[in-house]
């Protein structure tokens, strides 16, 4: 299959880069930029087993169509990017998002359809560093992905999920082909709303609340606020995604946000899709949410200076 990525920052620097390590036809449409600091440094991502310095395929405007296209931007900046994207994309194409948050579901299907947008969840802990190296914190690299119109009671186009799944396993990372993807974004959804909002309102890492006064019982009731908004949504989260959120949340260790990382840096945060989407989700379903909606706030009060 014929792979294009757009976006080559830490999560499509590093699947992109792990595939194309695996021999996939991979290419990465982005920013004039971007492609000459990787033409200077090459993609270079370091993980806990050691460090690959890779040559990649780069362009700045798309070349023809695709058969399977990862969306790996900001949410800030997805409409800009769709609209770059178009020309890639073509009848079969299926197009996957890595994006947070689940507003971005109905952008990819008013832009191309149910049928090419699918879901897409990934599960990472990386960041660049000064030179625009791909740095993965920890062993978690996990990819996500399936039709929006998969389920029981539908059709789903089986072939195609087959092709992808092949595609991408043996790359060097969990693979894993799902029927139920809006329930999956949900999970994730709860999960990184809770650690965005907990770290970036606290301006500390979960092990580091969880230290100070108060910290386990806030936490646990900024947690809770999640999941009922979750559950009144019509997607309650449970089992291995309810087990993961509380152990999360239990950590003593230096377990941050990606949100947070980027305030920290003084860069534009997510605060809308994984925060103040949820707080307007809420909301509409009457349920109260004071520390996701303090969280909010503060993060709008931060965006308004840069």
């Amino acid at each position: 299959m014929r792979i294009l990525f757009l976006g080559a920052g830490a999560t499509g620097g590093y699947f992109g880069g792990r595939l194309l390590q695996a021999g996939r036809d991979v290419t990465f449409l982005i920013r004039p930029t971007r492609a000459a600091q990787l033409a200077e440094h090459g993609l270079r991502i370091t993980t806990p087993d050691g460090e690959s310095v890779l040559t990649p395929r780069t362009i700045t405007e798309p070349d023809g169509h695709y058969d399977l296209v990862f969306v790996a931007v900001k949410s800030y900046a997805l409409e800009e990017a769709l609209t770059l994207l178009v020309p890639a994309v073509g009848p079969r194409t299926v197009v996957i998002p890595l994006l947070n948050g689940i507003r971005h579901i109905e952008s990819l299907v008013r832009r191309f359809g149910v049928d090419r947008a699918w879901g897409g969840v990934c599960m990472i802990h990386a960041t660049l560093d000064d030179t625009g190296g791909v740095v993965q914190m920890s062993a978690l690299h996990r990819l996500t992905f399936g039709p929006l119109t998969a389920g029981p009671d539908t059709d789903t186009d089986t072939d195609r999920l087959a092709e992808v799944t092949e595609t991408l396993t043996g790359a060097g990372f969990d693979v894993r082909a799902s029927t139920t993807i809006i329930q999956d974004l949900w999970d994730k959804w709860v999960m990184l709303a809770t650690l965005g909002a907990a770290t970036t309102l606290m301006r500390g890492s979960i092990g580091a609340i969880n230290k100070a006064p108060g910290g386990p019982e806030f936490l646990h009731a900024l947690a809770a606020e999640a999941v009922a908004v979750a559950e009144a949504a019509g997607h309650p989260i449970h089992g291995k995604a309810a087990a993961m959120l509380e152990a999360t949340i239990a950590t003593t260790e230096p377990a941050t946000s990606s949100m947070y990382r980027d305030l920290l840096a003084g860069r534009p945060v997510e605060a809308t899709a994984i925060v103040g989407d949820l707080v307007t989700e809420a909301t509409k379903h009457q349920v109260s949410v004071p520390f996701l909606t303090a969280a909010h706030t503060g993060l709008a009060i931060y965006s308004q200076t840069l």
